[in-house]
């Protein structure tokens, strides 16, 4: 599968230059339209260890650095876009990503990832067209796949990242990563805006049943330096399973507390009705705290605590109330080079973390991750 994506991807590249390059006798002028689109880049590199030497060499119940006592090229990104800013406008935008952590993980069922489960090193993260419809200040129609609006914590691209280099709990096992379908967003006022979503559900790019999910958000600055989003979905998940719908609450708090300092909260609670069994809704909810200190003008520390109570099991595979500590450096080396380090406890309330000989119920680990965007 692996060659047959090198081989597709050099075709295309020949493929491109071709067409772009300028017939025999024609003047070199770029085409009108390429001045109207942006490209952007990003790359992500770390090294992490687990202080438990895992026989497996995987770190449990991680999103991304699941890899342990390796370097890892995490992803490759490139960025094309026409953005929109007034009404009437059209654009669009296509994020493809390579590597060997970030797009195994948020690869859509159906799109970059097989019937068996099994994704590839290959995804496109984002892809949709975009037009600003004539309607008061302008009403944003998104149509594809988008990234997902919940959390505090994003999937790092050249346009935003995290002040943590590992993700939380909550990012990993409580929110989707990615959505396919329709939303819709909407500025009420400079402090008010909000959107909704007709899509397939959490993480499909093909519906895996009969019913489509909705979605909302509403995005409150009261003051500028306090921002409030609470984002909220619904709809059948499972497959083959239109009766039973999956509620998920998100609520998102952020103060900028003088130019040094950012504080952050982040719960989520979620919902499938007859998870647990007939009868038995599955429930898992979680709370996630961040401190940021910038020290001087490229230098931070950035601190994260949370906790998450997977009750029936149904987002980590085992019945477990799970909690962790990070604790992050960052130094910013020039305008486009970041250098973080993560220092990261885990525990759960059973033995879930591998060990040398056996299961523990606390992993340390650290990490060293490197960012590079333009």
């Amino acid at each position: 599968m692996r060659g047959r994506w090198s081989r597709a991807a050099w075709i295309a590249a020949v493929v491109a230059a071709g067409a772009c390059a300028p017939r025999p006798g024609a003047a070199a002028e770029a085409p009108a339209w390429l001045g109207e689109v942006s490209l952007n880049g990003f790359l992500a590199t770390s090294y992490s260890y687990n202080f438990n030497r895992p026989a497996t060499g995987t770190n449990q119940l991680r999103v991304f650095d699941f890899d342990d006592n390796t370097f890892k090229l995490d992803v490759v990104e490139v960025v094309a876009q026409k953005p929109v800013a007034k009404p009437r406008d059209a654009g669009f935008r296509v994020d493809v990503t390579f590597g060997s952590s970030i797009p195994r993980v948020t690869a859509s069922s159906g799109l970059f990832r097989d019937a068996a489960g099994t994704a590839e090193d290959i995804d496109a993260h984002q892809a949709f067209v975009s037009w600003m419809a004539p309607v008061g200040s302008g009403l944003r129609l998104d149509l594809g796949k988008f990234i997902t609006s919940f959390g505090y914590e994003v999937i790092e691209g050249y346009d935003g990242w995290n002040d943590n280099a590992t993700r939380s709990l909550l990012f990993g096992f409580a929110i989707p990563f990615a959505h396919v379908g329709a939303r819709a967003a909407y500025s009420l006022s400079p402090r008010v805006s909000v959107q909704a979503m007709v899509v397939n559900g959490w993480d499909v790019a093909r519906d895996n049943n009969r019913s489509k999910s909705v979605g909302g958000q509403l995005a409150v600055t009261p003051t500028p330096p306090l921002s409030l989003v609470l984002t909220g979905m619904w709809g059948p998940e499972r497959t083959a399973d239109d009766g039973d719908p999956r509620t998920l609450l998100d609520a998102v708090a952020i103060l900028k507390a003088g130019t040094r300092w950012t504080l952050g909260a982040n719960a989520d609670w979620g919902s499938d009705a007859d998870g647990a069994g007939p009868g038995q809704d599955a429930q898992w909810s979680g709370v996630a705290g961040y401190v940021r200190l910038g020290v001087t003008p490229t230098f931070a520390l950035t601190a994260r605590a949370e906790s998450f109570d997977d009750r029936d099991g149904v987002r980590t595979g085992t019945a477990q109330s799970l909690s962790e500590i990070t604790l992050t450096p960052e130094l910013r080396l020039t305008p486009h080079l970041l250098v973080r380090g993560d220092a990261r406890v885990d525990r759960s309330n059973h033995r879930v973390f591998l060990e040398e000989a056996g299961v523990t119920d606390t992993q340390p680990t650290i990490l060293l991750d490197v960012l590079y965007s333009f």
